[in-house]
């Protein structure tokens, strides 16, 4: 990522974007005509965040919703100390696989001896990356959210979404689900633009001018 791009930080900027990738293309323009500019999805830079987006991965929003609510329910604040002084039978009622369980304990011991800070890493926009893909449990998918939501960055794509790749799909008439390699290799030519882009299909997947965002979906 460049520091030298702006970011997509508010209402104005997002609108921006999406406009410039519509003049470019033209199934970008039939969307922003269809369904408007999309939310902004900013989420805080916490970690707390981070474990919101481990529960996503790989599971529909509905269930990684339910399971970060009942974690609010039980502990309250999601902190490190709160996640490490868990069972691991309360993180399985909660709806932690034993896999995720792992990943969000080995985060918060980071956070805790300081080997990793969420908040200082949105700040750093040229290390971001690498200083979130350092950590267990967090890949590709979830380092290009944390990047989207959190830091605003303009040109991320959130690699092998399957929602994603669904609203490609439709939005391009083709005649399967693009694959992940698919879906990366169109998004190149949507750079610089790749989050707007990503937010522009999600928006559309979700059911566009129609859609609401939920007020337990975490975003601010």
């Amino acid at each position: 990522m460049s520091d030298s791009e702006p970011h997509l930080s508010d209402a104005d900027a997002l609108s921006s974007a999406c406009r410039a990738l519509a003049a470019r293309h033209p199934v970008f323009a039939g969307l922003i005509g269809r369904n408007g500019v999309p939310p902004l999805w900013r989420r805080e830079a916490s970690y707390a965040t981070i474990v919101r987006l481990v529960l996503e991965q790989q599971v529909s929003l509905a269930s990684a919703t339910a399971a970060y609510a009942r974690l609010i329910r039980r502990v309250g604040d999601v902190t490190p100390e709160a996640i490490l002084s868990s069972t691991d039978a309360q993180l399985r009622a909660d709806g932690f696989s034993r896999q995720k369980a792992g990943y969000v304990r080995d985060i918060a011991r980071a956070v805790v001896d300081g080997s990793f800070d969420p908040v200082a890493v949105a700040g750093d926009r040229v290390g971001a990356m690498s200083a979130l893909l350092a950590l267990r449990g967090v890949g590709p998918w979830t380092a290009s959210c944390y990047a989207l939501f959190v830091i605003g960055e303009p040109d991320v794509w959130p690699t092998g979404d399957r929602a994603l790749h669904v609203a490609v799909g439709r939005a391009f008439e083709l005649a399967s689900v693009p694959t992940t390699e698919e879906a990366e290799a169109m998004a190149m030519v949507w750079s610089p633009y790749r989050s707007a882009a990503a937010r522009m299909l999600w928006h559309d997947y979700l059911g566009g001018a129609a859609y609401t965002v939920p007020e337990d979906a975490g975003f601010l």
